[in-house]
């Protein structure tokens, strides 16, 4: 099956409840699950590629993490966090497991998304069996968080698709080289046209508020964490860093080396945050390390 399904499930906050969205791909009888979840102002439409290589032998799952693409925003900005999309993630897997006796699945995280499955692959009988982290680790730049907090709570309109189009494909120059196609694909996975007939990007603004509440402090105390969470996972782990990513370091990216899961690296020249995987030498590397 080589087209998705939309589907969607109710999860809950202390706000009250809110739908996600997921695109399916594959045979959707198959227990075996492959979990995609995308960067900070991406959506699920990122892993279609990818998705569409690996469903012969997958059920892939892609969310649009909540406050993006398809599925609703959140009454109190503040839950724009990791504790909440890993609740939200942790329903969306008994969801699409509850018909097997297997409820282990592996997952696939682009920055944030590596995030959410690094956390959620450290606690105690973890569905995860196996991890993909894709450009992300448990120090985050400092000037490059600046720049995205700076990035996703502009409030940009745009007159028609073309103008969106040229800006998203400027603000995203660091995915390294693609074609003008697939430039097109990754603007129109993120830009929707409002009633006025303006084009904006597909996610709710106020994701920026929990970004302008850090403080130096609570960052430490954050990057600790994330440290103790990545230590604690166990199961097989790939960590795949751009060469020139501003977001993982060289240096961290070795020191995950040598800790937690030891992880093996792989690094694409000529890419910065983050590699988008829709390229076939991108796409075989996580096939052969998932199916490996």
């Amino acid at each position: 099956m080589s087209e998705a399904r939309i589907k969607h499930v109710q999860c809950s906050s202390r706000a009250g409840l809110h739908r996600i969205a997921y695109k399916e791909w594959g045979d959707p009888a198959n227990p075996r699950v492959l979990v995609c979840v995308h960067g900070v102002t991406r959506v699920a439409d990122d892993f279609d590629a990818l998705a569409r290589d690996l469903s012969d032998t997958y059920r892939v799952v892609c969310p649009d993490v909540a406050g993006r693409g398809r599925s609703d925003h959140l009454r109190d900005p503040q839950l724009y966090a990791v504790p909440q999309y890993v609740a939200d993630m942790v329903t969306l897997i008994a969801r699409v497991t509850a018909e097997s006796e297997d409820s282990r699945v592996d997952w696939f995280g682009t920055s944030m998304g590596g995030l959410i499955g690094m956390v959620l692959a450290s606690l105690p009988e973890t569905p995860i069996a196996k991890l993909v982290l894709n450009d992300i680790g448990p120090v985050l730049d400092e000037a490059a968080m600046r720049r995205i907090a700076d990035y996703i709570g502009q409030d940009l309109r745009f007159p028609d698709f073309d103008a969106g189009a040229r800006f998203v494909r400027e603000v995203s120059s660091s995915f390294g080289p693609h074609t003008d196609d697939e430039w097109r694909k990754l603007a129109h996975d993120v830009l929707r046209q409002a009633p006025n007939g303006e084009w904006v990007r597909h996610y709710d603004l106020a994701l920026a508020e929990p970004f302008k509440a850090v403080t130096a402090a609570r960052a430490e105390m954050g990057q600790a964490a994330l440290w103790r969470a990545f230590d604690a996972i166990r199961c097989p782990t790939l960590l795949v860093r751009g060469e020139l990513s501003d977001l993982l370091s060289h240096a961290t990216a070795q020191e995950m080396t040598t800790r937690g899961p030891r992880p093996r690296l792989v690094e694409f020249p000529g890419v910065g945050h983050a590699p988008t995987f829709v390229h076939a030498d991108q796409i075989a590397l996580a096939r052969a390390f998932l199916l490996g």
